[in-house]
């Protein structure tokens, strides 16, 4: 007999297009927080800004300091018909890997004329059918993408990116530009609350992990063992890495923020949970059986059906408790996906 939670179809779940969240809260910390319990396999109702109250002094929150670029660029080709090229990867020298659209047009060659001085040349076809394209403007490669780019909201949000989704679509510890999707557990954070968390001891570690656009790819086959992560580059530095192994030494948890934060300290720690500090890329799927070494909380928002997200969050918490946290909260009108609503894991 297959065990639950390890085939794709175990995370179907119907989900309310009126559940999925199209806009920000005029609050950040103001969305709501479900609190999974593993010891006791018990939920709970709170709102986000009550997380400060159930820190210890001991512990450590690890954030993912990425920030989201502007990477959605829309253009036209030479018919005047539109065209869209989503940077992925940037690969020196003015060149980077990109989705396109509309994919069968978009052959080696071709040219998508973005805005004034500013145009994109396909050079060619990658083996996973996304593109290599040369960027050339009059302006520094970095200032046209920031003027002329899109923030790339995702696909179930429906409707154009807006002038305040340039700040709501980042976390308020964001840094380094380099994703295509905001690490989403991470927006409810505000710098009062972050500031009442270190009130009480609690220390906060910076890792960095660029989000590609693999995060939006669905598992579409039966085992999820046959699908193909597509690499992201994550870097951990000496000072973080001293910060959370001497908390965890000290009796303290590590509580990551969101997936990327934990795909990050999976891949960095030893067999005993050690974190290594390095530069590196990393494919790791987390899924059900899955033995976590460095996470002890887990930060998150409500993730798509029979995505890679779900998997990990049934690692985590187990299957069972995880899908009944799901029918819950829509159950019980929670927000779901990137603007959505919360859920700790403890």
């Amino acid at each position: 007999m297959i065990p639950d939670g390890t085939r794709t179809a175990d995370y179907d779940f119907e989900l309310p297009a009126e559940r999925i969240a199209q806009h920000p809260l005029a609050r950040r910390d103001a969305s709501r927080l479900m609190v999974v319990d593993r010891a006791t396999e018990t939920i709970t109702h709170r709102t986000f800004a009550d997380i400060a109250e159930l820190f210890d002094p001991r512990d450590v929150l690890v954030v993912n300091r990425t920030r989201v670029l502007r990477a959605r660029l829309l253009g036209a080709r030479a018919s005047g018909a539109p065209a869209e090229i989503l940077l992925l990867k940037p690969l020196g020298g003015g060149r980077y890997e990109a989705m396109v659209s509309p994919g069968g047009k978009l052959k080696p060659g071709r040219r998508v004329d973005i805005a004034p001085g500013f145009a994109a040349e396909i050079l060619e076809v990658t083996e996973r059918r996304t593109r290599i394209v040369q960027l050339e403007s009059e302006l520094a490669l970095d200032e046209a993408i920031d003027r002329f780019g899109h923030i790339p909201l995702p696909p179930y949000i429906d409707r154009a990116d807006r002038p305040e989704d340039a700040e709501r679509y980042q976390t308020v510890f964001a840094r380094e530009a380099g994703s295509v999707a905001a690490p989403t557990a991470g927006l409810h954070f505000t710098p009062d609350l972050l500031d009442r968390i270190a009130a009480r001891g609690v220390a906060r570690a910076e890792v960095l992990l660029h989000v590609g656009a693999g995060t939006f790819k669905p598992v579409e086959v039966d085992d999820p063992a046959r699908h193909v992560m597509h690499e992201e580059w994550y870097s951990i530095g000496d000072e973080t890495a001293r910060t959370i192994n001497q908390r965890r030494a000290d009796g303290g948890r590590v509580w990551a923020v969101g997936t990327t934060s934990v795909r990050t300290l999976e891949s960095a720690a030893d067999g005993a949970g050690i974190i290594r500090a390095g530069d590196s890329e990393t494919r790791i799927f987390i899924r059900p059986p899955y033995r976590f070494r460095a996470v002890d909380h887990l930060v998150t928002n409500f993730h798509l059906p029979r995505s890679t997200l779900i998997m990990l969050v049934a690692a985590f918490a187990g299957y069972e408790l995880t899908m009944r946290a799901y029918r819950l909260a829509i159950e019980s009108g929670y927000r779901f996906y990137s603007y959505g609503d919360a859920m700790l894991i403890l």
